[in-house]
């Protein structure tokens, strides 16, 4: 898959490669340029001055050739510099000289009592990897709390300062920007983990590079381009045995909803038949709001002539449930693994073998806790380096994994990935990641590929959560179940628009 411009995501060692390629380009110019325009199109018809923080690295370059440009049109601003104009790097001094020898004046602290039209974070971009302390961390602070307080416009460039910019994790005080403007590509850490909590709107401005770049993209965003291609309008002269049948096995005593969820989000994805293998001995034999579902004993599962089988909503941590997973991982089918069914993976040296040895793909679909278990870290390391900890379990389970979460990470077992956009804090409720593997499960059951299959599902997850949060329900008190008829419209809707 090759990615569109506005998908790529790289990281800062990559983009300094590409900025050290452009050295000649002028491209401190370009995005001061970029930056003023935006900041005149966020300020509308307001004529309070804008408050400019001037960092010491690139950064601040880029903030001081935006301040200069603003008052060439006459737009009132005030610099705070913090730093050293003599140890500025070359590009940054000399916009720094410009904007003095220009009539600028850069100011030690901001200036008390003023009603600022807007606020500019230019203190530090992508150059922080360290985490904000002493004057800095209590700069950032007060300046959260000053843009709250004035309700304006909170702008940061290329990446708010604080938060790392390759992962998404803020390792203590971050800009709460409202509006980020980043420059030449996106970086991954804006769209997960803390990234989306503090970039607010996010604008690339390419800064007039011609691409492909020189450097190939390090991951990209999910879009529906990368999966179009399998959205295929259904044969008139088609049955129900056309559309796969897929099984479904878990729900353990107390936990029969995880797959009865699950099971109803991929009958309404289209799986043709729907087999739920049910462990608790009381399991009914009908469910009775969705009876098109056909209900097991679990071993009956692998009797049934399947196309794709999950293994793990309710499935519980019990020997039986283990002697399960075994069975399911045997088989030469597609196969889902979520919930209790990666705990059991995590501690089973014979089943991450069986995993990693077979022929037929296998698609993890963990939360922060259960990679943990899976790499045997703990659940903050895991979100503090979302990304190559998803492509770690990839490698090493030699599968497919969505990382969920704030911006949910989906890598391949060759090391590329992905970051999925879609969805909203109504997903943070029991039951949805149950809806995610029944929508997985039912696309790979009408024989989608791993990977398109992965981000459609997981893509598809997001928007529907974002149909229903337009339609007023949410994010507070989403529930699971509420998901699956938003997927089902949005999926056909998605056919419909296709070619």
């Amino acid at each position: 898959m090759n990615p569109a411009p506005e998908n790529s995501l790289y990281f800062s060692a990559s983009l300094r490669q590409i900025e050290q390629a452009n050295a000649q380009a002028g491209l401190m110019v370009r995005a001061g340029a970029a930056a003023a325009d935006w900041a005149v199109e966020l300020l509308g018809s307001r004529t309070a001055p804008i408050l400019i923080l001037a960092g010491p690295g690139n950064n601040g370059g880029d903030a001081l050739e935006m301040a200069s440009l603003l008052r060439t049109r006459r737009i009132p601003v005030e610099v705070v510099f913090k730093g050293q104009a003599e140890r500025l790097p070359a590009d940054a001094r000399q916009s720094c000289q410009h904007f003095i020898g220009e009539g600028g004046t850069c100011l030690e602290r901001i200036p008390p009592g003023v009603e600022w039209g807007m606020i500019v974070d230019g203190l530090f971009g992508i150059g922080l990897d360290r985490p904000l302390e002493g004057e800095y961390a209590e700069l950032v602070q007060g300046i959260n709390k000053l843009a709250g307080y004035l309700h304006c416009p909170l702008l940061a460039l290329d990446c708010p300062s604080g938060l790392d910019a390759d992962s998404g994790f803020c390792r203590g005080p971050a800009i709460n920007a409202t509006h980020t403007l980043t420059f030449i590509a996106g970086k991954p850490g804006l769209y997960t983990a803390d990234g989306p909590d503090h970039c607010g709107h996010i604008r690339v401005h390419h800064l007039g590079l011609n691409h492909p770049l020189p450097k190939a993209a390090d991951g990209e965003l999910v879009h529906i381009e990368d999966f179009r291609h399998c959205l295929q309008p259904r044969r008139r002269n088609s049955h129900k045995g056309s559309h796969g049948s897929i099984g479904i096995i878990g729900g353990a005593h107390s936990m029969l909803g995880a797959p009865l969820l699950a099971g109803r989000a991929a009958l309404k994805l289209g799986a043709g038949r729907v087999f739920l293998g049910l462990l608790d001995p009381q399991a009914p034999g009908v469910d009775f709001s969705r009876p098109e579902l056909m209900l097991r004993k679990p071993e009956g599962i692998f009797d049934a002539e399947l196309t794709a089988l999950a293994c793990g909503p309710g499935l519980g941590r019990s020997v039986h449930a283990a002697e399960l997973l075994e069975r399911a991982l045997a088989t030469s089918l597609p196969l889902v693994l979520d919930a209790d069914a990666l705990n059991i993976l995590a501690f089973e040296e014979a089943l991450q073998t069986l995993t990693r040895n077979r022929a037929a793909p296998v698609l993890l679909t963990p939360h922060p806790a259960e990679a943990a278990r899976l790499l045997d870290l703990q659940a903050v390391v895991i979100q503090q380096d979302r990304i190559h900890m998803a492509q770690k379990l990839a490698r090493r389970y030699q599968a497919w994994v969505a990382l969920k979460g704030c911006g949910t990470v989906i890598a391949d077992p060759e090391g590329c990935w992905w970051i999925n956009t879609s969805g909203n804090p109504g997903l943070a409720s029991a039951g949805t990641g149950d809806v995610l593997t029944g929508i997985l499960t039912a696309l790979l059951g009408q024989g989608w590929p791993s990977t398109e299959a992965l981000l459609a599902a997981c893509h598809l997850h997001g928007q529907a959560a974002d149909q229903l949060l337009l339609a007023g329900i949410g994010p507070i008190g989403m529930c699971a179940g509420e998901l699956a008829d938003a997927a089902r419209s949005r999926f056909n809707q998605w056919i419909a628009a296709a070619p």
